[in-house]
């Protein structure tokens, strides 16, 4: 296949945990655990640089912390990296940033927190304390990067809505649990308290990116879906909208959860590398995240050149040599001969970024040239035929 962008990969701890124990909720035995190293031995024997974990998604979320020091064992053995999707981001996030730590330490690897961010309303403006942690793990001689993406919302699927062990074991058993009325209910109530406990007053921050079984209300909140089916915007009748949605296969979601202030504390902060969180996108499909379309340009256009948040160079340093350097791509990142020719060429007077919430399909603004490998991928702002992307494998990679 010929590919445009570069592309390498971290094997992903709810990959191996799901092959070898499927959805379940429970520990694993000696010898499961024997057989997710093995299955991650190989990975990094492969060409993976590391190895990641999603742990507010399951399997990974049933998963304690020897589970993931012993992949992480693996991992370091071939000289790859640690990559975390903490098992928190809000109420609990100092214990996550714990945990992480934590795994690296023992391990003995790097470790890179994903999308670093403050979800809590309760808690924001506690990206200093969040921030302070890493920084005094650096201190402490521990190499530890976060990366972000610049907006104040996130998206994931509606299934991290649900309490864990309503999303155990396969998508029959999940949709027995919540079309049983007795069941439905508990979890149901399970919800509305920890909502409530919360501090918002409402499912308004929580809107649809993609509903594949009614595309009508993509782009509309849990409390406006409420109001138009239910007639009704209890907390019931919105957590009734999430389990109804849910029961008929779930969907993407968009949540206005961070605080601006976050934002740009994280940003600032000097190991804080640039990274969209994004899948690729079909142009005109759905409601999605515009980070997709627009996130590296926004930090330009409107942290760097307008805010002047951040000097040019620093916008640069965390959107090339910082991830090339913690991805272990020891090639690229940096203008200078012998280095693979990656490059971007840029108006910074141009540069925008057009995708917004509610019209998320517009490409970024400003861009001229892409080369990739030294391809033009972009020329005069327009897409061309090269691809000129490679697969770029990590330290480990078994090359006989």
């Amino acid at each position: 296949y010929a590919l445009g962008p570069n592309v390498a990969t971290l094997i992903g701890h709810n990959t191996v945990r799901r092959e070898v124990m499927g959805n379940e909720a429970r520990d694993p035995s000696t010898t499961e655990v024997a057989e997710m190293r093995r299955l991650v031995s190989k990975a990094m024997a492969d060409g993976a640089i590391g190895v990641s974990t999603g742990l507010i998604y399951t399997p990974g979320t049933y998963s304690k912390t020897d589970e993931i020091i012993a992949l992480a064992e693996e991992a370091a053995k071939a000289g790859g990296i640690y990559v975390s999707h903490m098992r928190s981001e809000s109420g609990n996030i100092t214990r996550a940033i714990d945990e992480a730590l934590t795994i690296g330490l023992q391990a003995k690897l790097p470790v890179h927190i994903s999308h670093f961010k403050v979800s809590s309303a309760r808690m924001h403006g506690g990206s200093t304390v969040t921030l302070g942690m890493v920084d005094a793990a650096r201190a402490a001689g521990q190499d530890v990067t976060v990366d972000q993406y610049a907006y104040t919302a996130s998206s994931t699927g509606m299934s991290t809505m649900l309490p864990d062990d309503a999303i155990a074991g396969t998508r029959e058993e999940v949709r027995a649990r919540l079309t049983d009325p007795t069941t439905r209910s508990l979890i149901a109530k399970r919800m509305i308290d920890d909502y409530l406990n919360s501090g918002r007053p409402n499912l308004d921050y929580a809107k649809i990116a993609s509903f594949r079984d009614d595309p009508s209300v993509n782009g509309m909140s849990i409390l406006e879906i409420a109001r138009l089916w239910k007639n009704d915007e209890s907390w019931q009748a919105q957590v009734d909208v999430v389990l109804d949605m849910m029961t008929s296969g779930g969907a993407s979601m968009v949540f206005h959860s961070m605080a601006e202030d976050d934002v740009q504390n994280i940003m600032k902060y000097p190991n804080t590398m640039i990274a969209s969180d994004s899948s690729i996108r079909t142009l005109g499909r759905g409601m999605p995240h515009p980070r997709g379309y627009g996130n590296n340009a926004r930090v330009l256009g409107l942290y760097m050149r307008d805010l002047k948040l951040l000097r040019l160079e620093d916008a640069i340093r965390k959107m090339t040599s910082l991830p090339a350097r913690t991805m272990r791509m020891n090639d690229r990142g940096i203008l200078r001969p012998g280095m693979a020719a990656d490059l971007v060429v840029f108006d910074l007077a141009k540069v925008r970024d057009a995708s917004t919430f509610r019209q998320p399909h517009a490409y970024a603004e400003g861009f001229d040239y892409v080369l990739v490998n030294g391809k033009p991928t972009i020329a005069n702002g327009e897409l061309t035929s090269e691809r000129g992307g490679i697969v770029i494998y990590g330290p480990g990679k078994d090359v006989r």
